[in-house]
């Protein structure tokens, strides 16, 4: 343990040497990143594991550790470049690789002082994963860098998993990956089970897929599966567009926190490489309505990549929940073509997207039937008069012990209804207004009696959300008011 301390000790004082330099935490995991899996790939190919390099020799660690000052830089950028037109893993990893760190007398330290005195791959895999797991924490954790958004907190992930119970040779799939943290997740939920031979082969290299349309973002999640020792040469993550096709294989399961903000876009490229965004809606014939809105186009995807059976736990924001128009019709078509069981009405001061009222919506696949599969559906309210900040009072996984006791995942068919948990009939959510599913029944204590009002810093970190949410939808109205006129 001692040990682990000390790497990431010496990680965390390399990134504030850099951040003098200007770098961000994102620069420097990127950095990190390059260096680390060039010099894992290396220690690969020695004694005793004498495997065969997958990097090119020229390209390679030794490449690199040979030299000192304007030659090293020079040769540092020439493997970026080069090994960002791989395929496979390391297409993912190098993909549009840049060198951030100025001075070649910081990447030398880095090179041959950090990185080389050690042994990456004889580190105990969850060392090396809680590591840059840190890292990719304090990152999100940097509000300037925008990194949050593709950081789910943890202790909502691992509830979700663990009401979810992800079984050995199933598939699992993020088509919203992130970082990586539900599969991460998944991973060690089913690895804590007593695995066979083929049944570890199976978790290592084939029962996580995930989908990341960030470049940065899924190299970052690409490593950090790698660093815990998932997946191979060949990438489980894919740098594409989910929603722009209709998948081609499908899946047990289905883990993802799609990103906030409402519209869909298409990626353009010229010839020049560079990128342009333009909204639109998605046209594609397995979905049941169409629409420009990003969070309604991933329900029904999500359902488009599961298989008959397949279960689903999908983070969606407030608005998934009432909009009219297609955002009814695919309420209608998802409760009656899917069993929608569970819904978790989640407390504002959780993510760190800030403006976001979400709720994460537990479902099941079924085949095609002309009776409604969905009987029954069960809300627990974890947002009324419930109140965390990012800093002060972060939401904790002992948060959502009620949640995961009340899901009762061993047995969700046999519950019991308390305060926070209340069932609703499949006829009840029908008669409700464009079927909306935006629903509550407790009293906010802090309207009945304002002794009971929270800290003044918990009340202005609601203010800042609701007032960001409300700028985020008129900044949308005044964009579809513009692209009318």
């Amino acid at each position: 343990m001692a040990a682990s301390n000390g790497i990431v000790q010496k990680l965390w004082s390399y990134c504030n040497i850099l951040r003098d330099d200007g770098l961000s935490y994102g620069d420097y995991i990127e950095q990190l990143t390059y260096l680390l899996f060039l010099k894992m790939a290396h220690e690969r190919t020695q004694p005793p594991m004498n495997r065969p390099s997958i990097i090119p020799q020229g390209l390679d660690w030794p490449s690199l550790l040979a030299l000192d000052g304007p030659d090293l830089e020079t040769q540092y950028r020439h493997i970026l470049q080069e090994l960002g037109k791989k395929k496979g893993m390391l297409g993912v990893i190098f993909r549009k690789a840049q060198n951030r760190i100025q001075d070649p007398a910081k990447l030398r330290r880095l090179v041959a002082d950090l990185i080389d005195r050690e042994k990456w791959i004889s580190i105990d895999a969850d060392v090396k994963g809680d590591a840059y797991e840190g890292l990719l924490q304090k990152n999100a954790e940097d509000v300037k860098g925008g990194a949050g958004q593709y950081f789910t907190p943890r202790p909502l992930i691992r509830a979700i998993v663990e009401v979810m119970r992800p079984a050995t040779k199933q598939t699992i799939m993020d088509p919203a990956c992130g970082t990586g943290g539900f599969l991460l997740a998944a991973h060690e939920f089913i690895g804590h089970q007593s695995l066979d031979r083929d049944e570890k082969k199976h978790l290592r290299f084939e029962a996580l897929h995930g989908v990341e349309i960030v470049d940065n973002t899924a190299r970052l999640c690409a490593m950090n599966l790698y660093l815990h020792g998932i997946g191979g040469d060949d990438c489980p993550i894919d740098v594409a567009d989910s929603l722009s096709s209709k998948p081609s294989e499908s899946y047990d399961m289905v883990l993802t926190n799609p990103p906030f903000g409402k519209k869909s876009s298409i990626t353009i490229v010229n010839e020049e490489g560079d990128t342009d965004k333009s909204d639109r809606e998605i046209v594609r014939d397995d979905f049941w309505a169409k629409t420009s809105n990003k969070q309604l186009n991933f329900v029904q995807h999500v359902k488009s990549l599961l298989k008959i059976q397949g279960r689903a736990a999908v983070v969606v924001p407030d608005n998934v929940l009432f909009e009219g128009g297609a955002g009814e019709t695919i309420r209608r078509k998802l409760l009656h073509e899917c069993d929608v069981h569970t819904m978790l009405r989640l407390p504002t001061g959780v993510f760190y997207a800030q403006g976001v009222k979400a709720n994460v919506l537990f479902f099941d696949r079924k085949p095609a039937s002309q009776t409604p599969w969905t009987k029954k559906l069960w809300i627990y309210d974890l947002r009324t008069n419930k109140h965390f900040t990012l800093k002060t009072n972060p939401l904790q996984r002992t948060d959502l012990d009620d949640f995961v006791a009340s899901y009762n995942p061993l047995n969700r068919h046999d519950r019991k209804e308390t305060d926070r948990f209340k069932s609703f009939s499949y006829d009840d959510l029908l008669k409700r207004d464009k079927a909306s599913l935006d629903i509550f029944w407790l009293r906010d204590d802090s309207l009945e009696d304002s002794s009971n009002l929270p800290e003044p810093d918990v009340i202005a970190a609601e203010i800042v959300e609701d007032l960001q949410a409300a700028l985020e939808q008129f900044a949308q109205i005044a964009s579809d008011l513009k692209l009318s006129a």
